[in-house]
């Protein structure tokens, strides 16, 4: 079978996309700040769980100028559920700079849209080819995927060189009066049939005859990635201390990981019954009744939090102002003081409604 010529796709692509295209909110219209919004919010994220937010937040923050105006609880609330708060901080700041710099206005320029915070190669292609239909490729890992089993390629998908050269390969092939659209196209047969985890639909795939690891029936063999390094685990007990109908709270620093979000008191280490009552003591409360409850893990980049957990009652309560202690109402963690979705496991125990928010 001969190589393939990348140039080939394009029109079968965009035949195929007419008639197969996932139906989303952010493709009403060609609104730069809600591509924007939604490229964002789909980092990391599967895209059913992502439309529930996306409307939330769009409700609340419909503009770029309500967007950089927005105090940073709202902000982190509207988010809260997606992880990655580094995100929304960044889209906040790149506001800030649209409003400043730009008249409130997204630039329909691909070089000043990298330039903006937290805006990386493949969002800045993204928002130009989709909302401006600059032809710039979006490369991501469906695309890579899509692009390796096309032409059997071994190299490395996290080597960043092969990324630079995915992307100018396609740059090469975009059609100039469709980007955007091409672009989509791209996303959505990663999405919906050139699977990962070993199950493309190649029957359903308009690019199968062209397809040298579906020819060679090698397509699991695709895409090739370098293992990452091994995430640290680190134990840790919470704690779910209640006090009459209120849960105590603490807002984490200002700086660092989960930067402002609120959350339930804990400690490192995995205490025993003994420890933990001697821990809620050493605050200055008074507990009545202490129960182990379920244990829960959550994954972050470089790391993993291994939580085991107590529900704590406790009768008098310490100064707010001697701990740094919120006592809040199920409908107040709820509405106003945002929650990371590291302790999702315990949200039904505080009041609040769990959110799937499982990655692609």
């Amino acid at each position: 079978m001969r190589a393939i010529d990348y140039a080939e796709i394009a029109p079968l692509l965009l035949e195929w996309y007419a008639v197969s295209k996932r139906d989303l909110p952010w493709r009403e219209n060609q609104d730069p700040y809600r591509i924007w919004l939604s490229e964002i919010m789909l980092q990391q994220t599967r895209v059913e769980a992502v439309k529930e937010y996306y409307t939330r937040f769009l409700h609340a923050l419909p503009t770029v100028s309500s967007l950089a105006d927005a105090p940073e609880e709202v902000l982190l609330k509207l988010w809260e559920g997606l992880g990655y708060y580094s995100r929304v901080r960044n889209m906040q700041k790149a506001a800030v700079t649209v409003m400043n710099e730009y008249g409130g206005h997204l630039p329909a320029d691909h070089d000043a849209l990298l330039k903006l915070s937290g805006i990386g190669p493949y969002t800045a292609a993204a928002i130009a080819s989709i909302a401006f239909d600059i032809p710039k490729a979006a490369v991501d890992g469906n695309v890579l995927r899509i692009y390796t089993r096309l032409g059997a390629n071994g190299k490395d998908i996290a080597d960043p060189a092969f990324k630079k050269e995915v992307a100018q390969a396609l740059d090469a092939v975009i059609p100039k009066d469709a980007p955007g659209a091409f672009n989509q196209a791209m996303m959505d047969l990663g999405a919906t049939v050139c699977l990962p985890n070993g199950a493309p639909l190649c029957t359903s795939c308009p690019l199968s005859h062209l397809c040298l690891a579906c020819h060679d029936g090698t397509q699991t063999s695709y895409p090739v990635k370098s293992k990452s390094k091994a995430r640290t685990i680190e134990k840790m007990t919470v704690f779910l201390i209640r006090h009459d109908d209120t849960i105590i709270l603490r807002k984490r620093s200002e700086k660092g990981l989960l930067a402002g979000m609120y959350e339930p008191l804990h400690a490192p280490g995995w205490m025993d019954e003994d420890e933990a009552l001697t821990f809620i003591k050493e605050l200055n409360l008074d507990p009545l009744h202490i129960e182990r409850i379920e244990d829960a893990k959550h994954i972050f980049t470089h790391k993993e939090w291994h939580m085991i957990a107590y529900e704590v009652k406790v009768g008098f309560p310490a100064p707010e102002k001697a701990h740094h202690l919120i006592y809040a109402t199920p409908g107040q963690i709820s509405s106003t003081y945002p929650l990371p979705s590291a302790f999702a496991a315990y949200r039904a125990r505080m009041g609040m409604r769990r959110r799937n928010t499982k990655n692609n």
